[in-house]
Order: structure tokens, then C-alpha cells, then sequence
């Protein structure tokens, strides 16, 4: 089943690997499969004319969805998460092994639809645990900070299954980021495919065996790329075994508050722009006649990391104190499925919300000190 969970994973539908699997759909029938075959093993709409799109491509380009994409072993720097249920031993002498197993396969499919989701990719299933990575086979700028992110989420999700009891369920994660070699490893003529070597995958593992349940755990590294977009306490030196010296390692509480993620990642330390002296004329002209009650549109468009939210922060810096009101709203492709959600993460800046607030806490909130309640 690898080829196909591969396959699905390159198209970023890897939440249907496990349901493709349920229902023993593999490499030969795959070209069979119709829009009714997917809708009764529960596929969406949208994600149907996907794979049945993916699927003619591959009739007309020749391409056999069994041939794997990525043959070779090859280094880079990753970000491996390791997941594991908690309690799985004392569930496995309570109950029965048929409904153990489709615990353990709900738990599972949450995890695989969230990591995927994540533009994470799932490597293999261990009994209960999970090994994934963020940056393989496809690399993202912000790989660790999808991690985490997908580490805070499997939390919420896995919580709303049950132990068949009426108890929810509980995971631990250990993230890592570091250099690999990752991809098909051989060795006497038996393929090992998107297998990992390096130190990282073991200290992943290590952090995971010391995370409270429903908690993550973070090494030194993880917690450079991703310091100021979450909430971290720091846990000193452990003592992990396998490793001769104490490791580094933080305790992820949520995310942060920071208003936007530029600030979050630069706040403390912001080298003076240079080279945008003209852009940043042309915004201040603009920012003059707003001001002076002239409606003003700027589209500020560019590349990934070519500085537009670097030219916005010196803009504030430059207009501020100011009588203006100013209004941010930041857009993130984290919560591209959470309608409003640059409004609804402005709000919650205002009235200091937290991640992990109640429902109460949340109607309560005052925002400018007035509770929303009384305004009510």
C-alpha cells in the first residue's frame, strides 16, 4: 500500500492513505476507482475530482502510480515528529482485540488527516506510535513550525476520540529538526523506502517518552526556528538515554500572542532595511494623504521572503506615535480552512485571549476594558 499512500501524499490528500487501505484499493485497481467508489469510503466532493483528475494525468502521461518518486537516500535537514497514544497497554488488556484495533485505527486516521494537513508525511505506523516528517519528500520554508503546529493540533483532535470507555484519549509528541539522510536505504537487496538515519529521529523519540500525556516536547533546534510563535517552557538539560550529554529541550504550552508572525520571529533582534528607500517613499506619500482623509490602496506583492512584512514593520515604525488608528489583520495559510479567521485573531489580540481559554473566558474577555457581555 506504500506506492498509493505516496501517491496521495504528492497530491496533499495523504488523510485518505489509511481509508484507501481500509477498503484494500491498491496500485491495480486504482485506475478502476470512480466517483462512487470514493464517496462510499468517504471522500469529499472536491478532493474526489482530485484524485480522479490525478488519476486520467496518469493514464495520459504513461506514469504507473506504483513507480516510486523518490529513489534514492539523500541529506537534508528535517523535522521528525514522533506521536504515541497514551495508556495503549492498559487498553489492550481491557479490551477486546477487535475493538482495540479500531481504536487504534480511529486514532490513527485523526493523526494521518491532521499531519497531512499539516504538509506533514506520514513514514510509518509503529503499533501506536507514529513517526512523521515535515520537509520530506516536500520541503517548506516553515517545516517546524508546521510541526509543532501539527504536534498542538493532534492534541485537540485525538482528545475527541474515546478509550471506548467514555475517557478521551491522550498523546504524546516529541519533535526534532536536523540533518539527515533520508529516502530509499538498501541494504542486502531489501529497500527500505523513505526510511530515515541521523540522530534526529532518535532524539524525536527520546522527547517523545518524556512529554506528559497531551503534552510536546521540542529540541534546541525545533525551538530556534520556531521561537516567539509559541509559548514555551523551558525543561533544561535531560538526561536521554542513548545520548552521552544532557539535551536541550522545551515544553510547547501554545501559541503565542504576537500580533503578527514577522514579530513573533524578529521582534528582539531587526537589522536596519536597506535597499528600499524608494518603496518605502512611495508608502509614506501614501500614508501622508490617508491621513489627510484620501483613500489609499497599496498592494505590496513579492516572493516568499523577499521582505514585504520587513517594509510594513519599518512603515509602523516610522508612522507611530500616531493619533491613527492602525488595523492589522494577518492571513495565514495555517488556517486557510478557518472562515474569518484574520478577524477572529484580531479580536483575540485585543481582548488578550489565550489558545486554551474556555468558552466562558472567552464571552467574558473585555476588549478595551469593557466585557463584550456589557456591550451586549
Amino acid at each position: 500500500m506504500q506506492p498509493i499512500a505516496h501517491w496521495l501524499n504528492a497530491l496533499g490528500l495523504g488523510q485518505y492513505a489509511q481509508r484507501f487501505a481500509d477498503n484494500d484499493i491498491d496500485a491495480s485497481i486504482l485506475r478502476d476507482l470512480t466517483d462512487e467508489d470514493l464517496e462510499k469510503i468517504g471522500v469529499s466532493l472536491g478532493h474526489r475530482k482530485k484524485i480522479l483528475r490525478a488519476i486520467a494525468e496518469l493514464d495520459e502521461v504513461g506514469i504507473a502510480p506504483e513507480a516510486p518518486c523518490w529513489d534514492e537516500a539523500e541529506r537534508r535537514q528535517l523535522t521528525v515528529m514522533f506521536a504515541d497514544l497514551v495508556g495503549s497497554t492498559a487498553l489492550s488488556t481491557r479490551l477486546d482485540p477487535e475493538d482495540l484495533r479500531k481504536i487504534i485505527g480511529a486514532y490513527q486516521r485523526r493523526c494521518a488527516e491532521v499531519i497531512a494537513k499539516s504538509g506533514g508525511f506520514v513514514a510509518r505506523y509503529m503499533g501506536d506510535g507514529i513517526l512523521a516528517y515535515f520537509g520530506y519528500p516536500q520541503a517548506h520554508e516553515e517545516d517546524a513550525e508546521r510541526a509543532v503546529r501539527a504536534g498542538l493540533e493532534l492534541i485537540e483532535a485525538v482528545a475527541k476520540l474515546d478509550d471506548g470507555a467514555g475517557t478521551a484519549l491522550h498523546v504524546r509528541v516529541g519533535i526534532a529538526t536536523g540533518l539527515v539522510v533520508v529516502g530509499d536505504l538498501r541494504s542486502e537487496g531489501v529497500a527500505q523506502e523513505h526510511e530515515v538515519v541521523g540522530e534526529t529521529p532518535n532524539l524525536a523519540a527520546r522527547l517523545q517518552a518524556e512529554a506528559p500525556p497531551n503534552g510536546i516536547i521540542i529540541s534546541s533546534s525545533t525551538y530556534r526556528l520556531t521561537e516567539g510563535l509559541f509559548n514555551c517552557t523551558s525543561l533544561g538539560a535531560l538526561h536521554l538515554h542513548g545520548f552521552s550529554d544532557p539535551v536541550a529541550a522545551w515544553q510547547v504550552q501554545g501559541e503565542s500572542v504576537a500580533e503578527s508572525r514577522f514579530d513573533a520571529l524578529h521582534g528582539r533582534a531587526i537589522t536596519p532595511m536597506t535597499g528600499r528607500s524608494r518603496e518605502l517613499a512611495v508608502l509614506m506619500h501614501c500614508w501622508d494623504h490617508a491621513i489627510s482623509g484620501e483613500m489609499q490602496v497599496v498592494l505590496i506583492s513579492g516572493e516568499a521572503g523577499n521582505g514585504k512584512s520587513r517594509i510594513l514593520h519599518e512603515l509602523r515604525s516610522l508612522t507611530e506615535p500616531s493619533e491613527v488608528y492602525i488595523l492589522t489583520l494577518y492571513c495565514s495559510p495555517h488556517h486557510q480552512a478557518s472562515a474569518l479567521y484574520p478577524v477572529i485573531n484580531y479580536y483575540e489580540r485585543l481582548a488578550r485571549i489565550g489558545h486554551d481559554d474556555s468558552s466562558a473566558k472567552r464571552l467574558a474577555a473585555p476588549i478595551n476594558g469593557v466585557s463584550p457581555l456589557e456591550v451586549a
